[in-house]
């Protein structure tokens, strides 16, 4: 039985790690041609995915550069013959401290937004004239749960994600006569594994997201999948500039 993204290319980016190397590995799984893209070395996840019996590629790109992403598509059109599915999830979080928005600096403001934001409107713009080659396509931009529920300490995170949300229904709106779609994720906070190896860090904010939730358990990089899979897929064609929040029922919007 074929997978849901049989014979279709994507690219990932932040895939070395956590929830993009979740991704990809589900990507992989479900028969995609997948593009492992980081500014970390890809490899483990690439190597992963082949042992498994999937098809993968490993290309280091910084995405606040945009001839690096166009670099990045050319490479995976060139691997695969073209590309059909982008996951933007390259972004700044884990590794940012918490602290009031009277103490963040202005370079460290514009880091986070370089990367979070300016990286995903990069990559859309690198990947676009290949999706348009194939007159379709479908672009997933991930943003967070956090920009809907204000969480304080990380201001400039919480602002690049509501960002993000802004930015994926004016994509949608532009590139509809291109019949490529344009959707958001918006995960509550999950356990990858960057966040388990600073545990000291985010227990307080794993306890408040278990209270508000519907569900009361922690959220895995697993619980993601599926809504990205679908929005991937065929399964969605008639979808764009749509949210999905996935966090156990603790926003409701």
């Amino acid at each position: 039985m074929a997978g849901m993204l049989e014979g279709k290319a994507a690219i990932i980016t932040g895939a070395a790690r956590g929830l993009g190397a979740a991704y990809a590995k589900a990507f992989a799984a479900e028969g995609a041609f997948v593009c492992v893209s980081d500014v970390l070395d890809p490899m483990d996840t690439v190597n992963h995915i082949e042992g498994a019996g999937g098809t993968a590629i490993g290309i280091g790109a910084d995405v606040t550069d945009l001839a690096a992403c166009e670099a990045l598509v050319a490479q995976t059109s060139e691997a695969f013959g073209g590309v059909d599915i982008l996951v933007n999830n390259a972004a700044l979080f884990v590794d940012i401290p918490r602290r009031s928005f009277l103490h963040i600096g202005s370079e460290e403001w514009d880091k986070v937004m370089a990367v979070n934001v300016r990286g995903s409107f990069n990559c859309a713009k690198a990947v676009v004239p290949a999706m348009q080659a194939r007159a379709a396509g479908s672009i997933i931009n991930i943003s967070s749960s956090t920009a809907l529920k204000g969480i304080p300490f990380t201001l400039h995170y919480v602002t690049s994600k509501g960002a993000i949300i802004a930015m994926t229904r004016a994509l949608a709106r532009e590139l509809g006569d291109d019949n490529i779609r344009v959707n958001a994720l918006a995960p509550g906070l999950t356990k990858s594994e960057a966040v388990v190896a600073q545990d000291e860090i985010f227990a307080p904010y794993h306890e408040a997201s278990l209270k508000g939730r519907a569900f009361k358990r922690d959220q895995m990089p697993d619980d993601l999948i599926g809504a990205a899979l679908f929005l991937a897929s065929d399964e969605s064609t008639f979808v764009t500039g749509q949210m999905m929040v996935i966090d156990g029922g603790d926003v409701a919007y």
